[in-house]
């Protein structure tokens, strides 16, 4: 008995008509920006080997990978993230490759999290990746990339800004476990204070634990810095703090101090190959980030390439999901004229289809015996012209 064969598996969905014009012109839209400013498009294969997820550092849980086999017996992914596939081609086929690279993607992943409804399993991400400087020029280049890709799309934006470093120094000087700072970071990113007060307690109350409490809670503009550094006097921290207010300072000029960039020094991605700064993006009418990304100086080094690296993804879905909640679908475009062909008259109406595609216009063949249903269907379709081949004369109808 079949049960499934007439939907689709969950965190999936069919995309008709208006859907497919919003979601190609998003992606259309990211690629020439990210083109115009150098990057090259790669493409990589949507099926990979499980051990490139499998590194030292496990950045994805196997529970959340859609895991198969190929002929052979071997463990395979479909792809649940661009950056690391990326990282394995960077270190090896462009191993000699002339840097930095500049790359941009538009690809989809795949990953499973059961837990929450409404999820969308196969996630259209559209990025770059910019691999081999470590220069603030390349942070600073990133952020403005991830601001005029919001701009771009002509919708009301927010760009978040933080410091991965600030949670992992604070993070490793505590006595607990890796499951126990997964769960400090999970409560941290949830901004779950009664929660994260709780788990922190069991640890005692010094500066460490009181400066992990009020982590979720320093996000804001410049006098962030001001409240860190009471709350955290650590010449190591104080370093980071600085790295970051100057990227800060820097982005808030560049994009004209209109108020869309802030700093959260709660930002602690679930992704943790990051290793310094942290980007999230988010629009108007829509609780997820749209923008997540960041600096992974130390990922491609797990490839066998030591060389760093920053770039962010923009989360197409999130964004076809607030246009789609105004309401307000782009008219599905007609073609400029269907073209009848009486019988024994084919070929030349496809000739004469060809010719005026030729021309530039949009040409439909018509799929009737009869003349009648042509322009009733012309009428339902809002196709302006009929063209009639009858072998004698070429009549064209309005």
């Amino acid at each position: 008995m079949r049960n499934y064969d007439l939907i689709t598996p969950e965190g999936t969905k069919d995309l008709l008509f208006g859907e497919c014009i919003i979601r190609r012109k998003i992606e259309n839209t990211l690629l020439e920006l990210f083109k115009s400013r150098g990057y090259s498009e790669m493409i990589t294969p949507g099926l990979e080997f499980y051990d490139v997820f499998n590194l030292n550092s496990r950045y994805f849980p196997q529970e959340n990978l859609y895991k198969l086999t190929d002929s052979k017996g071997r463990l395979l992914v479909m792809r649940p993230d661009s950056t690391m596939p990326i990282a394995r081609v960077v270190a090896t086929r462009l191993r000699d490759a002339v840097l930095p690279l500049k790359l941009c993607y538009d690809q989809t992943v795949y990953r499973t999290e059961p837990a929450l409804k409404g999820r969308s399993d196969e996630i259209v991400q559209t990025g770059i990746e910019l691999i081999g400087s470590q220069l603030k020029i390349a942070d600073l280049e990133v952020i403005s990339t991830a601001v005029d890709s919001m701009k771009a799309l002509g919708m009301e934006f927010s760009l978040e800004i933080g410091h991965i470093g600030i949670f992992k120094e604070l993070v490793g000087r505590l006595e607990a476990t890796d499951k126990e700072k997964e769960r400090i970071r999970k409560l941290i990113e949830n901004k779950n204070f009664p929660a994260l007060n709780d788990l922190l307690d069991t640890f005692g109350s010094n500066h460490i634990t009181d400066a992990l409490k009020k982590l979720p809670a320093l996000f804001g503009g410049a006098e962030v810095f001001e409240k860190a550094e009471e709350l955290m006097p650590d010449e190591n921290i104080k370093r980071l703090l600085d790295e970051l207010r100057e990227i800060y300072e820097d982005a808030a000029e560049l994009c004209g101090n209109d108020g869309n960039i802030t700093v959260d020094l709660g930002l602690v991605n679930k992704t943790d190959y990051y290793t310094g700064l942290i980007i999230k993006g988010y629009l108007e009418g829509h609780g997820d980030e749209v923008i997540s990304g960041g600096r992974y100086d130390k990922l491609i080094s797990e490839f066998g390439y030591d060389i760093p690296a920053i770039g962010f993804a923009v989360n197409v879905n999130a964004i076809c999901k607030v246009v789609e909640k105004s309401g307000i679908f782009p008219a599905v475009p007609s073609p400029d004229a269907i073209v009848f062909a009486e019988s024994g008259c084919e070929v030349e109406a496809l000739r004469t289809a060809q010719e005026l595609r030729e021309q530039g216009e949009v040409v439909e063949m018509a799929l009737f015996d009869d003349l009648e249903s042509v322009r009733e269907y012309a009428k339902e379709r809002k196709i302006g012209k009929v063209v009639v081949i009858d072998g004698e004369n070429e009549e064209e109808e309005a």
